[in-house]
C-alpha cells in the first residue's frame, strides 16, 4: 500500500534537498547570530538551578554511607547516611539524608534529618526536615514539614590581611535572628 520512493532525509538539517540554507525561526537565534541581531521576544527565561557542569544523581534504588563532598551539583533520590557538602543540592521526593547538609543552594522535596546550611534554602510542599537551618534566604511551601530552628544571616567571610595601621571600627551589626519553628502544613 505504501511505497518509499524518495531518498532519505539529508543528514544536515540546516540544508534543504536543493542545498539552500533553511533560515532559523524568527524567535530563535541562529548558531552564528551576532549580539546586534533582533532582540528576543518576551521575558528572558529564569536561570536553571543546575550549572553547566551537569548534575550528578544518586538514584532511588541506591543507598550510600559516608560523607559526600565536592563543588558540583547533586540530586539525591536514594538515601545517604552521612554529611553532604556540595555546590548545589536537590533532595528529590524519594531522597533521604541522615546527616548535615551544606550547599549554596538547597532544595528539599524529600527527607533530611540533620542541619542544613546554605545561602538559599527551599522546602517544597513534600519536604520533611528535622534539624536546624542556617540560610541567607529561605522559603517554606505550604505542606512542608519542618521542625527545628532557623538562623537567618550571612556567613562570615574569612578575615582579611591586617593593615599596617588600625582602621576605624564600624558599628556592630545586629545579631542574627533565631526563630524556633514547628510547621506541619
Amino acid at each position: 500500500m505504501f511505497n518509499k520512493t524518495k531518498s532519505p532525509a539529508p543528514l544536515n538539517p540546516q540544508r534543504a534537498d536543493n542545498g539552500s540554507a533553511i533560515p532559523p525561526l524568527p524567535d530563535l537565534p541562529s548558531p552564528g547570530m551576532s549580539a546586534g541581531g533582533p532582540a528576543p521576544r518576551g521575558p528572558a527565561p529564569a536561570p536553571a538551578p543546575v550549572s553547566q557542569r551537569g548534575l550528578s544523581t544518586l538514584s532511588s534504588d541506591l543507598q550510600f554511607e559516608g560523607a559526600i563532598t565536592g563543588g558540583g551539583d547533586l540530586q539525591i533520590d536514594g538515601s545517604i547516611k552521612g554529611d553532604v557538602r556540595v555546590g548545589r543540592l536537590i533532595v528529590g521526593e524519594t531522597g533521604a539524608v541522615e546527616g548535615s547538609v551544606s550547599a549554596d543552594y538547597v532544595e528539599v522535596r524529600g527527607r533530611i534529618v540533620g542541619g542544613i546550611t546554605g545561602k538559599q534554602v527551599k522546602l517544597i510542599a513534600t519536604a520533611y526536615v528535622d534539624g536546624d537551618i542556617t540560610a541567607e534566604q529561605m522559603s517554606i511551601d505550604i505542606g512542608a514539614y519542618f521542625q527545628g530552628r532557623v538562623l537567618q544571616g550571612r556567613r562570615e567571610a574569612p578575615p582579611a590581611a591586617t593593615p599596617a595601621r588600625p582602621a576605624p571600627q564600624p558599628a556592630p551589626e545586629p545579631a542574627p535572628q533565631i526563630i524556633d519553628m514547628k510547621s506541619n502544613g
